[in-house]
């Protein structure tokens, strides 16, 4: 803590506007008695962070005018379960700002909760939320002239939007030279316990599995029983959804029944005080890089509820002792730490959302980094999969925090230590929140991971598998895609590396999904045009199978004849590039569909996603991109080994020749992709205009707004 009475501290810069222009000075001090006001009354007088004194105009006054530290506490709405303790951690650290010598303020940012916007409109708005909330922080940030942040960093969006907000001040802030850079120090919010299915809608599924396999479906079966080994989350229950709709299509369960058991698992998923999912989607893998970048201390990384006294008043001080170090500002702890960011992603198998997000926070700060970054560090040093995070062990990112808590690891450096030992090249020299490097860090981590813990432990000190994190693809019809290997077991990676599929197209997920849940839908693939008997028999000849069977069932349960399910239309510029959750969370939980066929878009996936799926495709269809030209019948050749993905001459490929084409040379797709472009137009209106996202970068590129990604030319690298 530093002494108030002796040595209050002072950010070193010529311009300070609560000195130079006196409207500032006269506005802003009630809302610093204020938030004062309320850690006084709400705080136990027995803390440490107790404010015993009273808190006056003059001296909120003298602070301003001094130029002491104001700090920016930045937390989100209570409208999001992530954000429930927000409003008590926010008054610990009010109060330790104060204690420290500094000036206090709070503001909140809007998040939209991922979950709650699946299959509806609000999926749409949800990356443009993203940019809208970067610029509303840099707002606030700029226009009350704070210093540093300390942010109670929430799920899906929020992180990298307001690390993005503060980068992009601090890059304005170094052009104008005459105000001190920007500083930041991150403390995610706890992690969500998972539920439990109750007892009665536990019984009432096993009821409905016994039905259907005694029906015939034994597919469906086996998919509800394998989803009741998860722990309860919005995730399971949308694959409980899917479940519950085949069965509704077979005759095997009545609506309201399905309606009552959804109702249940609703009402038993979400611990009441509330937290980021326990999923390691979006949120928890947000909660990782944040921790990667080195931007939150060990002791508030990963919390299960209000964060200790010692914590916060840890954290603060922490940040304290970063002012006037230039060396330790926002924008260049994410130049240093990027390539390590990259590498921890990896190996913690974390969302694919994050492709789109790393572009976004380094393009914000400045710097040219796209999608192909990521693809040659991953390349150049490939990390090993350590991460074996489950949802069906017992291994969630809840038993992760737990383990940390009983001193089992520690966190982020025992990832560091892990990656280091295992001779992954990690910049140990980068600095961090700490104020010091993750070499001085992890110097006297000897031990990264008890060994007592065994299958228990969710970080692993030998690697789970070589293959991790995700894989850029580019083909015949597109310039990049992003494939979540880490979601993608190694038969099914291994069955797909060099596989033929016949393409199954869609205009929206609602169709897919509506396929996907059909009772006739074995039904629905056989009419798929161009797929007569001689087309059968020679993708499942060259996926390696028996060219004798017929049975349509049984060619799609071993994967020798598979889909390529296309969802087209979804990218940013077209309808904001919403989460493909449903149809995704569909295949991977339908037995038939996930051991036969891929998912491929232009809009994006949940973070949870698993199994073969392809998204973030660029060019996306409503720019001309050529997964919008592509129709039911198409023959598809993927080619893992080379990172490719193709359209392949159909009439040539009958004739056993493959020849690689573009989707756009085949008669006739102009006008079937001029009537689509059409209907594109016409489904953007469903976006109120406000959120439209017309001028931005494509997804290699983050899909941030134009006047960014044209102001990031300077190299990240060293």
């Amino acid at each position: 803590m530093v002494d108030r009475k002796n040595t209050l501290p002072v950010i070193e810069e010529t311009h300070n506007p609560y000195r130079d222009c006196i409207q500032g000075l006269a506005n802003q001090p009630i809302t610093v008695l204020k938030l004062l006001g309320d850690a006084k009354a709400e705080l136990p007088p027995e803390s440490p962070l107790a404010i015993l004194d009273d808190v006056t105009m003059k001296e909120v006054v003298a602070r301003l005018r001094d130029n002491r530290p104001r700090v920016a506490i930045i937390l989100g709405p209570p409208d999001h379960p992530a954000h429930l303790l927000d409003r008590g951690h926010s008054l610990m650290a009010a109060a330790r700002i104060w204690q420290n010598g500094g000036v206090p303020f709070a503001f909140a940012v809007p998040v939209i909760c991922d979950g709650t916007a699946q299959n509806n409109i609000g999926q749409s708005y949800s990356l443009s939320s993203r940019n809208t909330t970067a610029a509303a922080v840099n707002i606030t940030f700029e226009g009350h002239s704070y210093h540093a942040a300390y942010v109670l960093a929430g799920c899906d969006k929020s992180p990298t939007a307001i690390m993005s907000g503060l980068a992009a001040a601090d890059v304005a802030r170094a052009h104008r030279g005459n105000q001190a850079p920007v500083w930041a120090l991150f403390a995610p919010e706890h992690v969500l316990q998972g539920g439990t299915i109750p007892s009665a809608s536990a019984s009432a599924l096993r009821d409905l599995a016994a039905k259907a396999r005694d029906a015939g479906h034994a597919d469906l079966a086996d998919d509800i029983d394998d989803n009741m080994k998860y722990i309860l989350q919005c995730s399971s229950d949308e694959a409980f959804s899917g479940h519950l709709k085949r069965a509704e299509n077979l005759g095997l369960v009545k609506p309201e029944l399905a309606r009552e058991l959804l109702d249940d698992l609703a009402g038993a998923t979400c611990h009441e005080h509330g937290g980021i999912c326990a999923f390691n989607g979006t949120g928890n893998s947000s909660r990782t890089m944040l921790a990667a970048f080195g931007l939150t201390p060990p002791e508030l990384e990963l919390l299960t509820g209000l964060p200790p006294d010692a914590s916060v008043i840890s954290g603060i001080d922490r940040l304290f002792a970063l002012f006037n170090k230039p060396e330790f500002r926002i924008t260049e702890i994410l130049r240093r730490n990027f390539g390590n960011v990259v590498r921890i992603h990896s190996a913690t198998g974390s969302s694919s959302n994050l492709l789109l997000h790393l572009p976004c926070i380094m393009r914000h700060a400045g710097f040219d980094v796209t999608a192909e970054d990521y693809r040659r560090i991953r390349a150049a040093t490939p990390a090993p999969e350590v991460f074996a995070h489950s949802l069906t062990e017992g291994r969630d990112t809840y038993e992760l925090a737990l383990q940390f808590a009983r001193g089992q690891h520690r966190g982020m450096e025992s990832l560091y230590r892990v990656l280091f030992d295992l001779g992954i090249p990690m910049d140990l020299d980068a600095p961090t929140v700490t104020g010091t490097t993750w070499g001085t860090r992890i110097a006297n981590l000897t031990v990264p991971v008890d060994p007592n813990l065994g299958d228990r432990a969710v970080i692993r000190t030998k690697p789970l598998r070589p293959r991790a994190g995700v894989e850029i693809l580019s083909g015949s019809f597109f310039d990049a895609a992003a494939v979540k290997v880490s979601g993608m077991s190694d038969a099914l990676y291994d069955h797909f590396a060099d596989h033929v599929f016949i393409v199954r197209f869609y205009e929206n997920e609602y169709v897919c999904t509506a396929d996907f849940t059909s009772a006739d839908m074995l039904e629905r693939l056989a009419r798929t045009p161009g797929l007569d008997a001689g087309m059968i028999a020679r993708v499942v000849a060259r996926n390696g199978g028996d060219a004798s069977e017929t049975d349509l069932n049984t060619l799609l349960e071993k994967g020798w004849l598979s889909f390529a399910f296309m969802i087209s239309g979804q990218g940013p510029r077209a309808y904001g590039m919403p989460e493909m959750f449903t149809p995704s969370q569909t295949l991977r939980h339908h037995r038939v569909l996930e051991a036969s066929s891929i998912l491929m878009t232009d809009g994006r996936y949940s973070g949870v996603t698993k199994g073969a799926c392809l998204g973030h495709t660029v060019p996306e269809a409503f720019d001309g991109g050529g997964i919008g030209y592509l129709a039911d019948g198409d023959v598809l050749r993927l080619d893992l080994a080379h990172s490719r993905l193709d359209v392949l001459d159909a009439a040539a490929f009958r004739a056993g020749t493959e020849t690689a084409i573009d989707p756009k040379t085949i008669p006739g797709r102009d006008a079937i992709f001029a009537e689509r472009l059409a209907r594109m137009e016409v489904r953007r209106l469903d976006i109120a205009a406000c959120n439209l996202m017309d001028d931005v970068s494509d997804a290699a590129k983050g899909v941030v707004p134009g006047a960014v990604d044209r102001r990031a030319t300077r190299p990240w690298s060293a």
